[in-house]
């Protein structure tokens, strides 16, 4: 379950990419936000194992107890994201959020159920909501072989800690694509400034899609050759999905939480994603302030909650783009060269190449 090792890859900001007008945080990660922990497995075996799992969670405590509100949106719909018609009817999280591949999705169902009906304080539980979502990686895994178990995600649940998120061909990115190069796991944060709340935002993706790749709006992908509709007929595999998940420590409500999904969205179309009909394009989001946790004390009777106004929630919609749009594009970067099942091959994004385009085109416009 070790991740390959490779010399060290940029970050978009070593790049010169730093989307949008807002700071990162000190990790330029969701777990900038809160007390957000991740913990990620790997699965790399012989020569067609290329999968994993990727596990946040929204705080350290009990989960189910002490919920915390969340927002869905869905761009295309080709996937699977198990547990969200609970979230869009009660807007709430009650366990973890685990990330895998397609025909793992039970066995990330299974995990994350085992794990919270075993925490101290849910014996008397009877019904767990688990969230999971994914990405269809047999391009390079042996995804028929359902290598995944819920060990393995239970595994990735005890390993979630707060700190540094890896990324790239990590955990439920391991055998993942982006713009038909390597891409993976990356993650990326915002930071407001006091006078817009000062409130911090996170976002962690898992990507698996095409389209024409843009770096800051430089069209990285028509000048490398690589892009969907070459000589104008499709490309022989379907452009995969997308999964992005958001992080706030802002008092959002469930209606907010899920308008600020919607903008992730935004985040995913800037980097040139054309949504196609085999991808699967989901945004999840949740706020981390104690606020607005659903405890079991508030959910007795009628509670108050804090709750950002409406009218102060756009510096949020900026972040979440301009921190998606990072993320996406780190998942991209630090990715390497991987070989997986029947010798499919999969290169790793040339840095020195995206950043030759990138300067020339800001030259180029003034």
């Amino acid at each position: 379950m070790a991740a390959p090792t490779a010399p060290a890859r940029p970050r978009a900001r070593d790049l010169g990419v730093a989307p949008g007008v807002f700071p990162p945080g000190s990790l330029n990660a969701i777990t900038d936000v809160g007390d957000i922990r991740v913990g990620q497995v790997t699965l790399i075996e012989g020569a067609s194992v290329r999968t994993g799992v990727t596990a946040i969670a929204a705080h350290g405590g009990n989960l189910f107890q002490d919920k915390v509100p969340a927002g869905f949106a869905q761009g295309n719909g080709f996937g699977k994201f198990a547990g969200t018609t609970q979230v869009i009817e009660l807007g709430e999280l009650e366990t973890p959020i685990i990330l895998t591949n397609t025909l793992s999705v039970p066995e990330g169902m299974a995990g994350a159920v085992e794990w919270t009906l075993a925490q101290p304080g849910n014996g008397e539980v009877r019904s767990v909501n688990a969230v999971v979502g994914e990405t269809n990686d047999g391009y390079l895994n042996d995804i028929r072989g359902r290598h995944v178990t819920k060990d393995h995600v239970k595994t990735a649940i005890a390993a979630m800690a707060r700190g540094p998120v890896a990324e790239g061909c990590v955990g439920a990115g391991t055998g993942t694509q982006c713009f038909h190069w390597k891409g993976g796991i990356g993650t990326s944060s915002r930071a407001l400034p006091a006078a817009l709340g000062g409130w911090k935002l996170g976002v962690l993706v898992q990507t698996n899609y095409g389209g024409v790749l843009q770096v800051g709006g430089a069209p990285v992908g028509v000048e490398l050759g690589k892009f969907e509709y070459q000589d104008f007929v499709e490309r022989h595999r379907a452009d995969g999905s997308c999964v992005m998940i958001v992080a706030t420590d802002a008092p959002l409500s469930d209606r907010n939480l899920a308008r600020l999904s919607r903008r992730a969205l935004f985040g995913q179309a800037r980097t040139g994603s054309s949504f196609s009909n085999g991808s699967g394009d989901y945004a999840f989001a949740f706020s981390t302030h104690e606020g607005v946790r659903r405890t079991p004390e508030r959910r007795k009777g009628q509670a108050a909650y804090q709750d950002l106004a409406n009218d102060y929630v756009s510096p949020l919609f900026q972040a979440v783009i301009e921190a998606t749009e990072e993320a996406l594009l780190n998942a991209l970067f630090q990715a390497t060269t991987t070989v997986g099942v029947d010798g499919h091959k999969l290169e790793a994004i040339d840095p020195a190449s995206v950043k030759k385009i990138i300067d020339a085109h800001r030259l180029a416009v003034g």
